[in-house]
């Protein structure tokens, strides 16, 4: 049933590669009926990114938990800044954004060049255990950056700093106070946790549906736009987490599972059919414009991995 607690719907506040906004009616289509029944109560997702579905799942249907979490401390850092302090968030947010417009072009790149050598500097300053002050800055630079960065990425080196290029945008909208407000108040209903995917199986039970939508695996060797932290999520990682998917899909949860498909590339790469064997495998179409070169930019499938 609809939740009207809420009057104008949050969407996710962050720009993200990867992020499902544009396949979210396809992934809604196959939604799991017990939510409609609610026989579903509660939600988790493990890789939250930007969230969209969460933001659209939690907000059309009764949640009794729900259970967002990441690996990328930066990430986690300013949802919970948003869950507990978005006033502050808000009006120092809005002092960059004037500051910000109100350069050229050249003394932007420079603004955004310091930023962004702030934001690597002070990483190592931040108690990400203790919410603190010092939170709401870092949530307002990383939000600053990721709106004026170069198509919204956020991109880790081995050292773990922060490396997208400044973007080239006109009048980028880089603080939406309605939305963050609405953010808030859907954030202050569900649990924010930090950890490996794995951390998340204590919350499972078998009335939860549980979204997994891991970094995907590269389909080319130069794919590799999502290191969101200095762990490589490989291979080895991907068969991980299939492995934690049967140790869910035992307890009774509903499973729904996002990645690449290699058969955009090579149709005899079998990878994610051996991996999650037994389960059912449906193609989206998606269209994904992170590709340096425009003329290979378009649609490609994407695999949604199933357990029901």
């Amino acid at each position: 049933m609809p939740d009207i607690s809420i009057p104008q719907k949050a969407r996710p506040f962050l720009k993200w590669a990867g992020g499902k906004r544009q396949l979210l009616e396809q992934l809604k289509s196959h939604f799991p009926p017990e939510l409609d029944d609610g026989c579903i109560t509660r939600y988790v997702e493990p890789f939250i990114g930007s969230g969209a579905v969460f933001f659209d799942l939690v907000q059309t249907y009764i949640q009794d938990d729900c259970l967002i979490a990441d690996v990328n401390p930066e990430l986690i850092l300013v949802y919970l800044t948003i869950q507990s302090r978005v006033d502050e968030l808000i009006d120092q947010l809005g002092d960059l954004e004037r500051d910000y417009l109100s350069l050229s072009e050249a003394d932007r790149q420079n603004f955004y060049y310091q930023i962004r050598a702030r934001y690597n500097n002070q990483r190592d300053l931040i108690d990400f255990g203790v919410l603190e002050s010092a939170w709401v800055e870092r949530s307002v630079n990383m939000l600053f950056l990721n709106r004026t960065g170069y198509n919204g990425l956020y991109r880790v080196n081995s050292k773990g700093d922060f490396n997208v290029p400044c973007g080239r945008y006109k009048n980028p909208r880089i603080l939406d106070e309605e939305n963050l407000h609405n953010v808030s108040a859907v954030l202050n209903r569900v649990s924010i946790r930090y950890g490996d995917f794995e951390d998340v199986a204590d919350f499972v039970d078998d009335k939860t549906l549980v979204y997994f939508d891991p970094p995907y695996r590269p389909i080319s060797e130069t794919a590799h736009f999502t290191t969101y932290s200095k762990q490589a999520f490989n291979d080895n990682q991907q068969l991980r987490l299939a492995d934690f998917y049967r140790q869910l899909d035992a307890k009774g949860a509903k499973l729904m599972l996002s990645n690449s498909d290699p058969h955009n590339i090579d149709p005899h790469d079998d990878f994610f059919e051996r991996a999650y064997d037994g389960f059912r495998i449906e193609r989206l179409q998606a269209k994904r414009n992170i590709n340096r070169d425009p003329t290979k930019r378009g649609p490609i499938s994407e695999l949604l991995i199933l357990n029901y």
